[in-house]
Parts: C-alpha cells; structure tokens; sequence
C-alpha cells in the first residue's frame, strides 16, 4: 500500500562559509548568471507545488542573506545554523512540522530539476520508499583508485553498485530529527542525512538523479554551473515558445 506525503518542508543548510572556493565571502552567495548562488536554488524550492515551507539554516553573522530577492518570500523562514552541516539540519528540522517529510539540499546545489524533486517524491510514496526514505544520487561512471602512501595508487575499486550520493534527500522530519540527535550524540561522523539514516538501520532508496545537478565547490564549478543554467533556460524557453 503506498503512502502519499501530506506535508513536504525543504530544509537548506547554509551557515558554512565555503572555504575550499578560496573567496572573500561564503560560497553560496558567489554571483552565478547574474544572481547569488544560494538564489538560485531558493528559487526551485520555492517554486515547486509540492513544498510548502523552506526553512533556511544561516551562521549568525551573515549579512548577505537579507539582500536576497527571496528573503521576503512567504514561504521562507530562517533558523540559526550550528558549525557542522547536520547541526544545521537538526537546528531546521527542530522547526519543522512534526508530521512532515524533510527534504534536505545543498545551499550550494543551484541546478536541481524540479523533475529530479518529483522522482524523490515518488519515490518515497512507495511501500518501501515510506519506511526508508529516499536520496537523489548517480551511479559511478568513471575507474575508481583508493590511494595509498605517497599519493600511489593503492588498489582499483570495483564501481558495481557505487553510486555518487546527491541532495535533496528526503526523510520523515521526526525520524531524521531523532536518528540525527542520537548519531551526534555517539561521536559518528555524520556526513549527509541518508548515513545518519544507514547509522541507525535505515536503508534508503538511490534515486537516478540528473548528471547536472552539480555542488560547487571549486572556482572552475562555477563556469560549469553556468552553463548548466543557460541550458536549461534555454529548453524552458524552447518548451514555452519563448524567443
């Protein structure tokens, strides 16, 4: 028997500070195609039918955020973030509606499809889907190395059912909220929602997400995600007979 989500709350962790891109400000307020990073993504959650709130996670000393287009959206609410990335996530989550399913993205994931949302949801409307939850994420393409000393080669690694984890990823709010508290309270390294999930039991589901829905991290994902962006413009356009 499926089970449809009533209520559906996309929490975004956005008090890190970015520092792998070497800027002078945190990452996801780094102009990408005209607007910052994090307004991007905002966009498509807020955007889509299914969502009904975005709750934002900010470090207390952001001053960027208010400048935001999107800030003053009904939608949006904001909360203090924590140090790590699932210290935000428990701090957003403490603010969610008991009852509701948290899908949970990177801040600095602006390329995310509406239809990638749309299979995460289906996903977890299933029989196993409702009990496990679900993540957006890609299967591994490429010949993987593990490293050894000296920065050798070590051994190649199997890629048979090695898959790239991705965000959103989407989980019961109270479920989350208490596998996140207990595997923080253990010490275990905590380094997205799914393995606070894995720690506890939990088996979710892989979800086929779109190769473009990239993290920028770097100074050269930012050319990437742009193009990325004006392609996908560019069908939107093409979709609604736009010039």
């Amino acid at each position: 028997m499926t089970s449809s989500i009533q209520e559906l709350v996309a929490i975004v962790p956005a008090a890190g500070i970015g520092a792998r891109m070497g800027a002078e400000i945190p990452k996801q307020y780094l102009m990408l195609n005209h607007q910052p990073i994090l307004a991007h993504t905002l966009d498509v959650l807020l955007a889509h039918p299914r969502i009904t709130k975005v709750i934002i996670a900010l470090n207390p000393e952001d001053t960027y955020f208010a400048k935001l287009t999107q800030a003053a959206h009904p939608k949006l609410m904001t909360v203090i973030g924590g140090k790590e990335r699932a210290d935000s996530v428990l701090s957003a989550l403490k603010a969610a509606p008991s009852g509701a399913w948290a899908l949970v993205h990177d801040a600095a994931r602006p390329c995310l499809s509406a239809l990638d949302i749309d299979k995460l949801i289906a996903a977890c409307e299933t029989d196993v889907g409702s009990e496990q939850g679900a993540i957006l994420a890609m299967p591994v393409r490429d010949t993987m190395k593990r490293s050894g000393e000296g920065g050798a080669i070590q051994e190649t690694v199997c890629r048979e059912n090695l898959w790239h984890a991705l965000t959103p990823q989407l989980f019961p709010v109270q479920r989350l909220k208490h596998n996140l508290n207990d595997a923080l309270a253990a010490d275990v390294a905590i380094t997205d929602e799914a393995s606070a999930m894995e720690w506890a039991g939990g088996r979710p589901l892989l979800v086929s997400g779109r190769f473009d829905n990239i993290k920028v991290t770097h100074p050269d994902d930012l050319q990437l995600a742009a193009l990325f962006l004006q392609a996908a413009a560019s069908d939107l356009n093409s979709n609604t007979g736009e010039k």
